[in-house]
């Protein structure tokens, strides 16, 4: 249990936590400034989340995402941002792409993506003692949702470790600060 005050105050930050759903996120062409800044709006709870243009940028010269139109990226290709700024803590490049192959595949975008702002809020949640449980989502325990779940408790359990040492890092500057 993370008891630290700047934990807590983590927690509190993280309390109302949510991603735009699929239809929430805007259906108009946005450029490369605004799309980066759309998504870092969202996820600065979670500074480990943060995108920057050029990574962006990669991520379309990498072949992940498809090349903006008019230099514009689309709902479908903020949707793959918003798991690509999650999945990177935790996958390569490779894998990344590897798995947003898997998802085209097996679940249509609007779906596969909705089901992973609920999943990643769920176990942020429960990870960070804001819930007792893990709610149980979707009716299916597919392959393809057993690895997403896996991709989100690992980029969430990173988070996790690096928030309680940083608090513990803090009490022991505190307490060094005390004892001169």
């Amino acid at each position: 249990m993370m008891k630290q005050e700047n934990s807590q105050n983590f927690v509190a930050s993280i309390q109302d936590f949510r991603l735009p759903r699929y239809q929430e996120i805007p259906n108009v062409g946005l450029y490369l400034e605004q799309a980066t800044k759309y998504i870092c709006s969202y996820l600065s709870p979670l500074e480990e989340f943060a995108l920057t243009s050029s990574m962006i940028s990669n991520y379309v010269k990498k072949g992940i995402i498809s090349n903006p139109v008019k230099k514009q990226y689309s709902r479908d290709q903020i949707a793959y941002l918003f798991f690509i700024a999650v999945g990177k803590s935790v996958l390569s490049l490779d894998a990344l792409a590897s798995f947003i192959r898997l998802q085209q595949r097996t679940y249509p975008l609007q779906k596969a993506y909705d089901y992973f702002c609920e999943e990643f809020e769920n176990v942020l949640q429960f990870t960070f003692e804001i819930k007792d449980v893990i709610e149980i989502r979707g009716e299916d325990t597919s392959y393809e949702k057993r690895l997403l779940y896996t991709c989100i408790a690992a980029a969430v359990q990173k988070v996790y470790l690096e928030k309680c040492l940083e608090a513990i890092a803090g009490s022991e500057e505190n307490e060094t600060q005390r004892k001169t």
